[in-house]
């Protein structure tokens, strides 16, 4: 069996005191393993992006333990939350979040320089991750030059060149069309496989399901369910 990358225990999220409260998560426990791709799967308000936030040390939860790669976030200050999630954390969004007025490259090469990684290595790094994700030709290119789908690579391009132990992607294919939602999910997918880490989707796009090793349902702050797949043969039954 893989190392598990991120270990969430009995994990619970309370926003509000009084009349204000809410419990955007209760009790919520999963496993994300190198070399495999999870799909959360759930309706707007379910508690998705919370679980997502506290998984990628961007929130600190109410209760419960998150562990990444072993090492337990509870009681973990903002800036040692920064710290692990710099580590170990590559996102990737809906929104792409890439800079105007940066070419593709230099969008990619802002996250070794936040890191204090420049020079020819850190150039070598980005047009490698670059090439693996189909846009070598593409390099000098700014976001208003380049399509949906070649943007959101440049998004996952920017999350993987770090070399993160897990990536986490909210609603990665829902700004694009079938071909390339199925593009990116394929691209997902490879790096999770090839290059050996934990991949978690947020998404309410069941076409994409072909691709999961897991998926997870979540309702109401609670995991209600969760089915483990075999991306290979689901792909297979798709294409045949």
């Amino acid at each position: 069996m893989t190392e598990p990358i991120i270990e969430a225990a009995n994990v619970s999220k309370i926003f509000g005191t009084g009349p204000a409260r809410v419990q955007a998560l209760k009790d919520v426990s999963l496993t994300l393993r190198s070399g495999k791709l999870t799909i959360l799967m759930g309706p707007s308000g379910s508690g998705k992006t919370t679980l997502l936030s506290i998984l990628g040390c961007m929130l600190a939860p109410t209760g419960g333990t998150v562990r990444i790669c072993g090492t337990s976030i509870a009681g973990a200050h903002p800036e040692e939350l920064a710290k692990i999630r710099r580590q170990h954390i590559g996102f990737v969004f809906q929104s792409y979040h890439l800079f105007s007025t940066l070419t593709a490259a230099e969008n990619v090469q802002l996250a070794l320089d936040v890191r204090g990684e420049q020079g020819h290595k850190a150039i070598a790094k980005t047009e490698e991750v670059l090439a693996s994700v189909g846009l070598t030709s593409k390099m000098a290119s700014f976001p208003r030059q380049l399509s949906g789908g070649e943007q959101q690579r440049v998004a996952i391009a920017r999350a993987i060149v770090a070399e993160p132990s897990a990536i986490l992607a909210d609603e990665p294919t829902a700004a694009l069309d079938s071909a390339n939602g199925q593009a990116t999910m394929a691209i997902l997918s490879k790096i999770a496989k090839e290059r050996d880490r934990a991949v978690l989707v947020v998404t309410h796009d069941p076409r994409v399901f072909g691709f999961a090793d897991k998926i997870l349902y979540i309702e109401d702050g609670s995991l209600t369910r969760e089915e483990l797949t075999d991306p290979k043969s689901t792909k297979a039954q798709q294409q045949s």
